[in-house]
């Protein structure tokens, strides 16, 4: 028997499954990385793009390289494609 067939417990491996998929939310992450003035530079232009809110991204963080920092938004959106209330976080 084919490993796709064989039953999961997991329900979030099923994407047929109707009555996850309503209660479900879509999370997207992005990262920005590079020089501090880089990454504040990158979020300007992408807020003034009307992509997403400056303070929508994390505070600047420590990344992996000394030399450089990270700031991340997580974008939400509802299984139907539109994005949740404000209220849904």
């Amino acid at each position: 028997m084919s490993q796709e067939f064989v039953p999961d417990d997991n329900l979030s491996d099923r994407p047929n499954d109707d009555s996850a998929a309503v209660s479900e939310q879509e999370v997207v992450l992005l990262t920005v990385v590079g020089s501090p003035k880089g990454v504040r530079e990158t979020i300007f232009t992408l807020y003034r793009l009307g992509f997403a809110q400056v303070g929508d991204w994390s505070p600047l963080q420590r990344a992996a390289n000394p030399k450089q920092v990270m700031s991340v938004l997580i974008r939400r959106k509802r299984a139907d494609g539109t994005p949740p209330r404000k209220s849904e976080g």
